[in-house]
């Protein structure tokens, strides 16, 4: 199976676009070998059958993630995508026969004594609300030379903890012509006094008055983008978790995972004096004991 450059194919130097920046290479890429404009010509009859593949793939967040992660995989093994056109390119010189082989063996051996340079790698910390919606994020960079460059980072909704944004040709000059070294951004998603992350599952504190846990109740229970109403059992105990399904992180798919909110029941540091004479009263009502109980 041949990987095709999408990127390449649509006239992108780097996979660090927009969808709008992918809309928009679409439609200059589209009407430049629109086949009303190249009547007759085949290979232009093929590029825009790539072009309306690579926009297929690329324009939908989750397949373009997917696929970045295929073309970065390949990639670092150093197997190369071939466009629709540079496949044509490929077959006519079969049939061509030895035309220019000369020039295109020194051409070769050329390309194979340079070497890419170095890949740098270094790693930025994003809350989590910037990874859940996504955000764009400015970096700075030392260069060679040491000068300091800035470099926009886009990072897509649900990026993963630990997940690598890989910007080609970002890394550091081949010192004999070659390719240059990529930048690999680490990422990490910083938990919050709120909100702690664990695989796609989202944690929170949902704190409880006594007469809430006791008597039970329908709270109401904020997720990192809206809130919804969940019902507390009578008898509720603090410790107690409960789960509220596909209310939590994104997973690389899309799909969401679950709030876990754990119960914590608070008692007032300050009490009216009507407050303090129902607490004594229940206190001489009541003959549960906490400290006795072998459940």
């Amino acid at each position: 199976m041949v990987l095709k450059n999408y990127y390449k194919i649509l006239d992108l130097e780097t996979s660090h676009v927009s969808i709008e920046e992918i809309k928009i290479a679409y439609r200059q890429a589209a009407k430049k070998y629109h086949p009303d404009v190249n009547i007759g010509d085949s290979l232009a009859e093929e590029k825009i059958k790539d072009i309306n593949e690579a926009y297929r793939t690329l324009s939908v967040p989750a397949s373009k993630r997917k696929y970045d992660r295929i073309w970065n995989s390949h990639f670092n093994k150093e197997k190369k995508a071939f466009t629709g056109a540079e496949r044509k390119g490929a077959l006519l010189n079969m049939f061509l026969g030895n035309v220019g082989q000369e020039e295109k063996q020194t051409s070769s051996k050329q390309k194979k004594h340079s070497t890419k340079g170095e890949d740098v790698e270094t790693q930025i910390t994003v809350s989590l609300q910037e990874a859940f919606f996504g955000m764009e994020k400015t970096l700075s960079i030392r260069t060679q030379d040491g000068k300091t460059r800035k470099i926009t980072v886009n990072i897509p909704q649900g990026i993963q903890n630990g997940e690598k944004i890989r910007l080609i040709g970002q890394g550091k000059l081949s010192e004999d012509g070659g390719k240059n070294g990529d930048l690999l951004i680490n990422i990490k998603i910083e938990d919050n006094h709120k909100f702690k992350l664990k695989n796609q599952d989202l944690y929170t504190n949902l704190l409880l008055t006594p007469w809430e846990a006791a008597l039970g109740a329908r709270v109401t229970i904020n997720s990192i983008d809206d809130e919804t109403k969940i019902y507390i059992p009578q008898g509720t105990q603090s410790g107690e978790k409960i789960k509220i399904p596909n209310k939590g992180y994104k997973n690389s798919s899309g799909k969401r995972g679950d709030l876990i909110a754990e119960i914590r029941i608070v008692v007032p540091k300050q009490l009216s004096k009507e407050e303090k004479g129902l607490f004594e009263k229940l206190k001489d009502l009541s003959t549960f004991t906490p400290r006795n109980d072998k459940i």
